[in-house]
């Protein structure tokens, strides 16, 4: 078959093969929305600069929205031989109002100011859009960590017993890990806000256009400035693919403690029911699926940003078919991240905080030994190394006792520095609340904390 769009030039027809290969519809159609949307801001503007007739520019915006229907009401016939949703738009549009009108609606743009333009209003929606999922996210952890500010547990590093903390403190850490998302979302936004349309092919147009105009009936702060950098640029593709990508590093890190929690070995948690699942040959097992899912999905969402940023590290300006490799991947990130901040949110909501198992846990592992080293520091003036020293004594001695230093009696009977105050340090509440430093575990401290984010959800 001819190729309608550049029959002027080749006389010869289209291999099938080609049509297929060079086709992008079956992945661009998504974007018709924003498509029409570009197109009807296009022709707003050339109709103010009185390139395009009021008449016409009716006309064609008429078809535009009758041509949205359809494809909303699936009743658009989309034909691979179109290539993209941007000529199979056009083409109905000229059969609906007549090749004349229809025609002239590309003018004053080129197909490459038109994808960029309209790839970059999907980042940008995308992007408010998964804002949007944090910040209920956010609500959830504060609804959390507001109920469970005095629910003990024992913090890790090495996976080992580190130090008494509440689960309020431990999970305001995600909290916080996802405020920096949004702040990272919303820096990527700022930068994606600069209009691709009206650069059309490379050079700009010989028409006097008014592309501020378009810019801002399309929602961008202003044009960008540079045609060429306008047509070549996916730097706000490879933003919001970064920003998805370390949104998962957090969904994942938090995922795997969920998991790792529920199980029988530590039980701190329960997910419950609705969020998990069964297994087809052992009656007892009830799986955190939710949780392994959205760390498996870690692995896509690091590959869609690894696939582009290869796709455009050695191409020269300006657009290269190349680029047409950029949407696949940012659109299934897109629609992970939505899946996935949804579910998790959901399931955090019926989250069971298995408060005993917790306190019980603190009991191993010696999680009271930095304060006692603490102690000999503020109370002997101790160096700290020196103190340090004496408290690992303990421990080895608790050790070959059989017990954790929490059980411990009298700490004089243990070292000779302790004296009877140095006891109250044998409790958890105590040790939760001696911190003073600012974002450390204590309850007031807590309490600030959940203060900043709840002022950072009224402010954003």
């Amino acid at each position: 078959m001819k190729n309608e769009m550049w029959s002027g030039r080749f006389e010869g027809f289209s291999s099938k093969l080609l049509e297929e290969f060079n086709a992008s519809l079956n992945v661009d159609k998504d974007l018709f929305k924003e498509d029409i949307k570009g197109s009807l801001a296009h022709a707003q503007m050339l109709c103010e600069c009185e390139i395009l007739s009021k008449d016409e520019f009716k006309a064609i915006e008429k078809g535009l929205k009758e041509i949205q229907e359809e494809i909303e009401n699936k009743n658009f016939i989309f034909d691979i031989r179109d290539e993209d949703i941007h000529m199979a738009i056009e083409k109905r549009l000229s059969a609906l109002i007549g090749a004349e009108i229809g025609g002239k609606l590309h003018t004053a743009r080129s197909r490459n100011d038109q994808v960029a333009t309209d790839f970059k209003l999907f980042a940008k929606s995308s992007n408010l859009k998964i804002q949007s999922l944090l910040k209920e996210l956010i609500k959830t952890i504060l609804s959390l960590a507001k109920e469970h500010k005095t629910s003990i547990m024992p913090s890790f590093t090495h996976l080992q017993h580190a130090q008494v903390v509440s689960f309020s403190f431990y999970i305001l850490a995600y909290g916080f890990m996802f405020l920096r998302d949004i702040k990272r979302l919303k820096a990527s936004y700022d930068l994606a806000n600069y209009s691709p349309l009206g650069a059309c092919a490379l050079a700009g147009t010989s028409y006097k256009t008014n592309r501020k105009l378009s810019a801002t009936l399309l929602s961008f702060k202003e044009p960008m400035p540079n045609a060429m950098d306008a047509v070549s640029d996916r730097d706000f593709a490879l933003d919001l693919l970064y920003d998805i990508a370390v949104i998962f590093t957090h969904t994942s890190r938090l995922c795997e403690e969920l998991i790792l929690f529920s199980s029988s070995e530590f039980s701190f948690i329960s997910i419950s029911d609705s969020f998990s699942t069964g297994s087809s040959i052992m009656p007892q097992k009830k799986n955190p699926d939710v949780c392994e899912l959205i760390r498996g999905k870690t692995g896509r969402v690091y590959g869609n940003l690894i696939s582009l940023l290869t796709t455009m590290k050695a191409l020269p300006l300006a657009y290269n078919k190349d680029m047409q490799e950029d949407k696949e991947g940012l659109f299934d990130s897109v629609n992970t991240a939505l899946a996935s901040l949804e579910i998790l949110n959901a399931m955090l909501k019926e989250l069971k905080i298995n408060k005993e198992n917790m306190l019980k846990a603190c009991q191993k592992g010696h999680l009271l030994a930095t304060d006692l080293a603490d102690y000999l520091v503020r109370k002997k003036q101790l160096p700290f190394r020196q103190a340090h020293f004496i408290v690992g004594k303990i421990v080895a001695k608790a050790e070959k006792e059989g017990i954790d230093i929490c059980e411990i009696k009298n700490l004089k009977d243990y070292d000779e520095n302790f004296d009877e105050e140095a006891n109250s340090l044998l409790s958890f509440e105590n040790s939760l609340n001696l911190k003073q430093s600012e974002g450390s575990s204590s309850i007031k401290s807590v309490e600030k904390q959940i203060e900043l984010l709840e002022n950072f959800l009224k402010s954003s």
